[in-house]
């Protein structure tokens, strides 16, 4: 679980990190609440807030399958949504029409770790 909790730790940095470049991003041109008006700044905006949606899942089900299936499993996955994010985020802020990559690895492990967690809880069940 030691991992589980390590791996949710940089999952909340890696958001605080997206976080901060979307604030940078919006730099004195861009007056708040304004979310537009400078593209680079509307994709840096984007990264993150799509990351605070993923994460909805993700950390949940990471922990949902660590404690009902296994911790190794959830950590690997959940290590995985972070590349996966590293790789939308680099992808989307320079092309946006290549970000399927990043997207597709961290939609998949979200689907993996939400169906070792049923698994786990259905077996436990019976």
């Amino acid at each position: 679980m030691l991992t589980v909790a390590l791996v949710t730790l940089l999952i909340l940095i890696q958001y605080m990190y997206f976080t901060m470049r979307a604030g940078m991003a919006r730099g004195t041109e861009i007056k708040a609440p304004a979310t537009t008006g400078d593209e680079v700044f509307e994709r840096k905006l984007r990264v993150q807030l799509n990351t605070l949606e993923q994460m909805m899942v993700t950390l949940p089900a990471m922990w949902l399958c660590a404690h009902f299936f296994r911790a190794d499993l959830a950590a690997i996955l959940g290590t995985a949504f972070i590349i996966g994010r590293f790789i939308y985020s680099a992808t989307y802020v320079k092309a946006p029409s290549k970000r399927a990559a990043g997207f597709v690895i961290g939609f998949l492990a979200n689907v993996i770790l939400i169906l070792a967690s049923l698994w786990g809880v259905v077996s436990q069940l019976v």
